[in-house]
């Protein structure tokens, strides 16, 4: 009886290990619609949760999210940012073919006939632009168990770390500014953060290098985390942060509304 529980304790402890080190991998599209194109685009991500939905069934994806732009750099070249979630580089680096988005349709849609099918894929892709793309892995994130859903509020901060400080900067995002938003997250200030690096090669000519994903649950814990200020930050930890500033660029700041969301 002993062995017995003791085996099932020992598996418990693996399970929860190998859920800890499990990484994910996100494919970030940056996407342009034209003003007059915007109703039609309301019912395209409609469709694309759908067709997401059962690539997350058919465990191709690790999950989908679709957020509408409120302010950054040339705002007027995006509206709206697609995260697909991975927990493999290889499914991220391949994606979903063409073939098999249109069978995922099939069966969102099953009342539609093959060539109605392909029709309604072949005008949603017609609607948009994807000007930039970004494939990142998540390097470190806070401790948490918020739940994503309609309405969250999300700052993606896309950075470049300044030149021979890469290592620099990433210990600086884990050793300072984590502690920092998981203890905000703490006092009920955010709801989760995660520093993402990019997954691709780049030469000292791209334009960012990192990106944090700052997430609250609506505008009013958002405009309190704005004005909190730590009185009990030490000189100490006040130089420690003002040496992770430095050590990157942050070059611009995308705020952004979760509209629909696959897990």
């Amino acid at each position: 009886m002993k062995k017995s529980i003791l085996l099932l304790l020992t598996c418990m402890i693996l399970a929860f290990t190998a859920e800890a080190q499990k990484e994910r991998f996100m494919v970030l599209e940056f996407i342009n619609v034209e003003s007059d194109q915007l109703f039609e685009y309301i019912e395209f991500k409609d469709l694309m949760e759908k067709v997401y939905r059962q690539a997350r069934n058919d465990d191709q994806i690790a999950g989908w999210d679709f957020w509408s732009l409120h302010s950054g750099a040339d705002h007027s070249d995006f509206q709206y940012i697609m995260i697909t979630y991975y927990d493999d580089p290889v499914k991220m680096m391949s994606g979903l073919d063409e073939t098999r988005m249109i069978d995922y349709t099939k069966i969102a849609y099953p009342h539609l006939n093959d060539a109605q099918v392909v029709k309604l894929f072949e005008n949603s892709l017609s609607m948009r632009e994807m000007p930039m793309r970004l494939y990142m892995k998540e390097i470190v994130c806070t401790d948490d168990n918020f739940q994503m859903k309609p309405g969250v509020l999300a700052s993606f901060d896309l950075m470049k770390a300044r030149e021979g400080n890469f290592t620099a900067y990433e210990k600086a995002e884990e050793e300072v500014f984590k502690p920092i938003h998981q203890k905000r997250i703490e006092q009920g200030l955010m709801g989760h953060w995660s520093l993402l690096r990019t997954a691709l090669p780049l030469g000292s000519e791209a334009k960012s290098t990192h990106l944090t994903m700052n997430v609250y649950k609506d505008y009013m814990q958002f405009f309190n985390a704005q004005a909190y200020e730590d009185m009990e930050q030490s000189d100490a930890q006040r130089r420690a942060v003002n040496e992770g500033l430095n050590s990157r660029d942050q070059k611009w700041v995308y705020l952004a509304t979760l509209e629909n969301v696959v897990r």
